[in-house]
């Protein structure tokens, strides 16, 4: 479970919030436009990555646009590595991990996600979906706070962004609340950060 804490605001100054919610536009419209038989090379280079994990790894459930992360949630289980998803918690906390194996009862959650009926866990690795990234490791996500917030209360966890390659910016803003990655993964390359 996650650690009790007082979650940061996670609000961006006005100009580079206004950045995001542009470059969130392009970052969509990109996402819906790529050619989806790539992400089996996400998911490829994911597998390379995890298949020696200790667990548990927060997946993600997909959303209809995003990269679907539920044959690596089967290939982790086969391989005996716990698998979470989380749950959507009210705005302003961090998000809540729920155990999955490929039975569980999923149930809607908010913003049309789905999470888990599983028993709450807390991962030791983490995959972050991005709709923009770049070569800094700047990460844009849908605006919410959720992921910085929980990566925030994880400081030991790693965190992993997933996107396709369509997704890199020349240079993404950064505020003060956004949290680093680890690395960021592709189709085409596994980029990592210090």
């Amino acid at each position: 479970m996650v650690a009790p804490h007082t979650p940061p605001p996670c609000n961006d100054p006005p100009d580079v919030a206004a950045r995001k919610k542009d470059l969130r536009v392009h970052c969509i419209a990109a996402l819906k436009a790529r050619e989806v038989t790539r992400d089996q090379g996400i998911i490829h280079n994911l597998e390379r990555l995890l298949h020696r994990s200790a667990g548990p790894v927060a997946c993600v459930w997909p959303l209809p646009h995003e990269v679907d992360l539920r044959p690596l949630c089967h290939k982790l289980a086969e391989w005996g590595i716990q698998v979470t998803l989380p749950q959507t918690p009210p705005r302003g906390t961090p998000l809540v991990f729920r155990q999955w194996h490929p039975g569980s009862t999923m149930l809607a959650g908010r913003f049309g996600t789905h999470y888990p009926d599983g028993p709450v866990m807390e991962p030791d690795l983490v995959l972050v979906p991005l709709l923009g990234f770049d070569r800094a490791g700047h990460r844009l996500g849908y605006g919410g706070g959720y992921y910085d917030r929980t990566l925030a209360a994880l400081p030991h966890a790693t965190s992993i962004g997933y996107a396709p390659s369509t997704q890199e910016v020349g240079h993404l803003p950064c505020g003060p609340y956004d949290q680093p990655l680890s690395c960021i993964v592709t189709e085409k390359e596994v980029i990592r950060f210090d």
